[in-house]
């Protein structure tokens, strides 16, 4: 129930509006002096504010002020029988809602009461659509606060509730399946399967049966009639990981159950209807792919409607810390160990490590690290040999090779600078002016790289 706040020196007004509002439904209280409403504003959270402008010992453009510092989220409206606009335009500057002119009519205050409240119900909504925001660092167990990754969780809350299919890129060990799983669980079909497919996992002469079923005596060892994981999955959420890895023979048929919501059982000749969202990720260029004629045009781009890219874990290093803080509580819980934290000698080394293999190469090093320790804090010597290895130095031109296939080079230009702003920034103590003295370059320049990459620091 809206609570109201009621603040009228004549005694009629204040008893008026008790009596309407009451019968309206909300919770009212009644003053006769602004004093006496800034103790309960102090004291209360009210949802608006009905004031008089003239009163004694205050005016009511005072008391806006006093409110909207104590209390900015409440709704203010001004009222008065000396309406001016210069009085009006001051108010309205000043963060009230609204200005009624005394005497109104009942049917104007009530709506503007409500109108007001309505506002006040859509910032509530807002305020929890962004801890909503906030809290789902961790969809599942995504974990991050990079731009980077509030970028992905900004996306994954505008696609769950849609029927899109959506294609998930990164390299692997980048969490493209927990992505998936917070689309779907996130979306109107979360009570219904989520069915996961390995494409690159399953031999490609099981993989068509695994898919779609088969009947019996279709083929060798096919001894009952089988119901693949497309029926399973109905009305439900089919995942297909490393969508990439399919065969040309059998993107066909996933192209059919896409367009026609139909298929036919290996050996079968009845159709098979299914409504089914399809999510598909790969670590593999599609485009590049359907150039070469490996994968259908037209398959990627009825899986490719919308594309949440992954950024691999060097190209958000700020999330290392609280992904490996992560780790460290749930393997201490599953191994049962008393270790709490890394020690700051620790992360200074697991920050400094490229991670090929991205958060699930993370996620190994303090798995490992976790079962080691003997004291409660992971300390350097627990850590693997491999993250001691130096990262070769991108600066150093003879160590560059270029593979068979190629490499982005503003991808791979972009990838250095930002690691070494990042760097700068750890050797400067994220001081922000020294980090550029470090890098030779103005401190104009520097913010505007970090802009660039939306490196948000809050150190000067």
């Amino acid at each position: 129930m809206e609570k109201i706040l009621v603040v009228d020196d004549e005694l009629s007004m204040r008893e008026f509006l008790e009596i309407m509002l009451k019968k309206s439904g909300y919770e009212v209280e009644s003053v006769s002096d602004p004093e006496q409403a800034v103790l309960r504003v102090e004291n209360d959270v009210f949802d608006l504010v009905i004031t008089d402008i003239l009163m004694p010992k205050m005016n009511g453009l005072e008391l806006l002020r006093k409110i909207k510092e104590l209390s900015p989220d409440t709704i203010v409206v001004m009222m008065t029988a000396f309406a001016t606009t210069e009085t009006a335009v001051e108010a309205m500057k000043e963060g009230a809602y609204d200005y009624i002119t005394k005497p109104f009519k009942l049917d104007e205050i009530r709506m503007v009461i409500e109108k007001a409240l309505e506002k006040k119900q859509l910032f509530r909504e807002n305020v929890l659509l962004k801890q909503e925001l906030k809290t789902r660092y961790n969809f599942g167990n995504i974990i991050g606060s990079s731009p980077e990754m509030l970028k992905v969780y900004e996306l994954i809350q505008r696609v769950a509730e849609t029927k899109t299919n959506i294609l998930i890129t990164g390299e692997s060990g980048t969490g493209k399946e927990l992505v998936a799983k917070a689309i779907h669980f996130n979306s109107v079909r979360r009570d219904r399967p989520f069915v996961t497919i390995n494409c690159g996992a399953i031999p490609e002469n099981l993989l068509e049966s695994e898919l779609f079923g088969h009947v019996k005596g279709s083929f060798t060892g096919a001894v009952s009639n089988k119901v693949g994981l497309f029926e399973l999955a109905d009305n439900g959420t089919v995942f297909l990981d490393e969508v990439g890895e399919l065969t040309l023979a059998l993107q066909v048929k996933i192209l059919r159950v896409i367009q026609e919501k139909t298929f036919k059982r290996v050996g079968g000749t009845e159709d098979q209807r299914v409504d089914v969202r399809i999510l598909a990720a790969t670590n593999r260029e599609l485009e590049e792919e359907v150039a070469r004629g490996k994968f259908r045009e037209d398959l990627y781009y009825r899986l490719n409607v919308i594309q949440i890219r992954l950024p691999p874990l060097r190209r958000r290093i700020e999330d290392i810390p609280i992904l490996a803080q992560h780790f460290v509580e749930k393997y201490s819980r599953e191994l049962g160990k008393e270790v709490i934290k890394i020690s700051k000698e620790a992360m200074d080394v697991l920050a400094r490590y490229h991670y090929p293999g991205n958060v699930r190469e993370l996620e190994n090093i303090v798995e490992r690290s976790v079962a080691l320790e003997s004291s409660n804090v992971i300390l350097p010597e627990t850590l693997p040999p491999v993250v001691y290895k130096r990262e070769k130095e991108p600066m150093a031109l003879g160590d560059v090779t270029i593979p068979p296939e190629g490499l982005p080079l503003e991808k791979v230009v972009e990838d250095l600078e930002r690691r070494l702003l990042f760097g700068a920034l750890r050797k400067a103590g994220g001081v922000k002016k020294r980090a550029a003295k470090l890098l030779h370059l103005s401190f104009r320049s520097f913010r505007y790289r970090l802009e660039k990459y939306g490196i948000d620091l809050s150190e000067p």
